[in-house]
Parts: structure tokens; sequence; C-alpha cells
């Protein structure tokens, strides 16, 4: 069964830090503690089958650049995030709709786009439910041990 996890991207990036670095690679954007601690828990159990979900440019394979920073997001439907139907289109351009299962490391809205664009995969939400601290405590936990979520 080939696995994809998505991982969401977070409002604090690199801009935030340092305003004048360029365009960045997207594994080297998001740099706020929850992006940061599911990229190392992608990139610990599914090395080459991850990429971020952006509310802005939409599925971003670690490689791929960010021009610039931005404050858009899926939770304010007035700042204009990626739609569904872009996403699908994506999903198929990038090959992702190849994978089996999707696993949504994001919250509730991410989990909600990503169920629509893989309406025929299994979407599995382990962190579902869980108040930030838990999560992060539980990717963790997951990451030390060398277990993969279940």
């Amino acid at each position: 069964m080939k696995i994809l996890c998505v991982v969401p991207c977070g409002k604090k990036k690199i801009w935030d830090k340092n305003q004048v670095v360029g365009e960045t690679k997207a594994k080297d954007v998001y740099i706020g503690l929850y992006a940061k601690t599911c990229k190392e828990y992608a990139e610990r159990f599914y090395t080459s089958s991850w990429c971020f979900l952006s509310a802005k440019y939409g599925f971003l394979f670690p490689d791929d650049i960010v021009k610039g920073n931005y404050d858009i997001s899926f939770k304010n439907k007035s700042s204009n995030p990626i739609t569904p139907e872009e996403l699908i289109k994506q999903a198929m351009d990038k090959g992702l709709n190849t994978y089996d299962k999707i696993i949504s490391l994001g919250g509730e809205d991410y989990s909600k786009v990503i169920k629509e664009v893989f309406r025929d995969k299994v979407v599995y939400e382990p962190l579902k439910s869980l108040k930030i601290g838990q999560k992060l405590q539980k990717l963790k936990n997951a990451i030390n041990e060398g277990i993969p979520l279940s």
C-alpha cells in the first residue's frame, strides 16, 4: 500500500524571522513548532512520500520553491485559498492520486480539504480531536520511539 503523508504549512514562515530571504524551498519555509514537528515526523517515516499542503500554493514537495511570504488559510475563505478543484488537478499532475492511503497531520480545516481532494482514498487523521500540545507530544513520542502513529 502506497502511503502519502500531508503536512500542514503553518502561519509562521522564514520571512517572519528574516525579511530579506528570497525564494526558499518549502522544507525550509515553515518554521512554526507544529509545522516543523510534522515535517520531522514525515521525514522520519515517509522519506520520499510526503508533501506540504499550503492554502496558497497547494501541494508542495519539500524542494518546491515558495516565492515569498503570504497569509492565506483554509479557515479564512476571504483570504482566497486554493480551491479543491485546483488541488484535485495538482494531485493528478504531481502523481499524488496514485497513493492508496493519505495521512493528514493538519487540523480540521486541512483534513476537510484533503478528504475532498482524495474522495476515493482512505484518509487517516491520527491527531484528530487532540489539542495542539497533545498533537506535539504524540508526534515527538512517535519520532523518538521510531514507531509511526497508528
